[in-house]
Formats: structure tokens, C-alpha cells, sequence
């Protein structure tokens, strides 16, 4: 069970867009077998960058308006938000270090 707060279309602006700190907004499915594999590594990078970097979730089967928006075209795809803005995305599956990497980025 996810301790990463699921974020909808209705809830994305007040819980993203208008945040006080980064946001990493993973993109998911539940059928999507490289989603469930990102997941726990979510979880860990959560909990350490805690009060720093919010991490959330999308399912992106229920939420098509913020996956239009977002312009994602496959799954998972991590977007970096600060200020309200995209600033970077990595998609697909991808190891710990460079999704840690990202988000020490998204801190610079």
C-alpha cells in the first residue's frame, strides 16, 4: 500500500501546481508492470527527502486531463514541478541513482 498521496485531476493545482516545495508527480497504472517497479523506490526517496520534495501519485487511467496536460504519452513518467512549472520528466523505469539525481536537481 502506497504512503504517497494520490493526486486526480481536481486536486492537481491546490496539490502540485500551487505548492510551496518541488513536487515529483508519478505517473501510473495498476497494470503497468515498470510502474510497480519504480514504486518502492518512490516510497524510500519519499521518506528521505521528506519536508523537501513532495512525491505523489497519478493514476493516469482515472485522471486523463492531467495526463493530456502533462503531454504524457507512456508510462511511468516522473514529472518534476517547482514553481507551478515542469522542469523536467524522466520517463519510463529507471534505477534509484538517477531518479535521486533528478530530484537533487529539482533542489538546486
Amino acid at each position: 500500500m502506497s504512503t504517497l498521496t494520490a493526486v486526480t485531476d481536481a486536486s492537481f493545482q491546490a496539490e502540485v501546481l500551487d505548492s510551496e516545495v518541488p513536487v515529483v508527480v508519478d505517473i501510473w497504472a495498476t497494470w503497468c508492470g515498470p510502474c510497480r517497479q519504480v514504486a518502492p523506490l518512490l516510497e524510500q526517496l519519499a521518506s528521505e527527502y521528506e519536508g523537501r520534495v513532495r512525491i505523489v501519485k497519478v493514476d493516469a487511467d482515472q485522471n486523463p486531463e492531467t495526463v493530456a496536460a502533462a503531454g504524457v504519452t507512456s508510462i511511468p513518467t516522473l514529472g518534476f514541478y517547482r514553481d507551478g512549472a515542469l522542469v523536467d520528466a524522466l520517463i519510463g523505469a529507471h534505477p534509484r541513482p538517477v531518479i535521486a539525481g533528478r530530484i537533487e536537481s529539482l533542489l538546486a
